[in-house]
């Protein structure tokens, strides 16, 4: 079989790639209609993701164990897939205030691909294997190979490089039982059926791996301790709606008033964390930074902590 005919037989099992008995006739609606059908089509996706909590959640905790180590978690995808892992990775410094260099996405074909496609990149297993080596990947990371259509070469070729080395590797793809899927220790397959235009993975497949992202991301760094309750205690103030966000947490963590916040902000260098601590418990910034590192950057463990420090001391000075 030549390689055509094969890829075309790859294609024909798909179900991605199958036609929609539901959007036969799409070329003969009107706009509304249309709009209709990709709504009702897209609602299968979240029932699809829920059936992969379980395989999202062996994911979360090989990444929460990687970043406990000073690991990354690095995407790695071809066209729609690869712009989607960046688009997560990008907004993981502003939203958790990490490192840059904590959460990367490649694409096939580099930065170019971003805009642009560029021809043939994503049928390279070379080009996978190089740009993770541009970026030193190493076994204290974790690999997620993002493909829709759970094939794409480029992909295929960064899992293998990956667990060469012994590193923790994800494959997230809408296709079951998918060449991607078996180059990778866990495997994550939202099955969300046919697209409403056969073919366009960028769809109810872009969607569902929109949202695979989101909870990888989200779900570790709340394991991280970038939260407090359900608050993003680690926001990074760095433009006026963040300045109003972060005394806003602060009043909600603690429920005192906005002069409050703005003082304890102002004395913490404006980090939410450490101002709620301050509020909550009256320590100093330096009192602070030494509690959270104690407590691996969890404000409620800190807080915990204080507290149990304080009980200790009293009850030591009435013995």
């Amino acid at each position: 079989m030549d390689e055509q005919s094969l890829l075309l037989a790859q294609l024909n099992s798909m179900v991605s790639e199958e036609r929609n008995p539901n959007t036969m006739q799409v070329d003969l609606m009107t706009s509304k209609e249309i709009l209709e059908r990709l709504n009702d089509e897209d609602a299968y996706v979240p029932v699809a993701v829920q059936r992969c909590i379980g395989e999202i959640s062996d994911a979360v905790e090989m990444i929460v164990s990687a970043f406990a180590k000073g690991g990354r978690l690095v995407y790695i995808g071809a066209g729609t897939s690869g712009r989607l892992g960046i688009l997560d990775a990008v907004e993981c410094p502003p939203t958790f205030s990490v490192s840059h260099k904590q959460v990367i996405g490649l694409i096939a074909g580099g930065n170019d691909a971003i805009y642009k496609a560029v021809e043939g990149a994503e049928d390279s297993l070379e080009g996978a294997v190089n740009d993770l080596k541009a970026i030193n990947f190493s076994a204290d990371d974790v690999l997620v190979g993002i493909a829709a259509s759970g094939r794409t070469p480029y992909v295929i070729g960064g899992l293998d490089h990956a667990n060469s080395l012994g590193a923790n590797t994800v494959s997230l793809t809408c296709n079951p039982g998918s060449e991607v899927s078996k180059h990778a220790k866990v495997s994550i397959c939202p099955v969300v059926g046919p697209e409403v235009l056969t073919g366009s993975t960028r769809l109810k497949s872009g969607t569902a791996q929109k949202l695979v992202l989101n909870m990888l991301t989200t779900a570790s760094m709340i394991r991280s301790g970038k939260s407090y309750e359900n608050l993003m205690v680690d926001v990074n103030a760095s433009n006026e709606k963040l300045y109003a966000r972060a005394i806003r947490i602060v009043m909600q963590a603690t429920n005192c008033d906005r002069e409050t916040a703005l003082e304890a902000l102002n004395k913490s260098g404006y980090k939410a964390k450490l101002a709620i601590l301050h509020v909550l418990t009256g320590v100093d910034t330096e009192q602070g930074k030494q509690l959270l590192e104690e407590q691996q950057g969890f404000l409620r463990r800190a807080v915990e902590a204080y507290q149990t420090q304080q009980a200790a001391s009293r009850i030591a000075q009435e013995d």
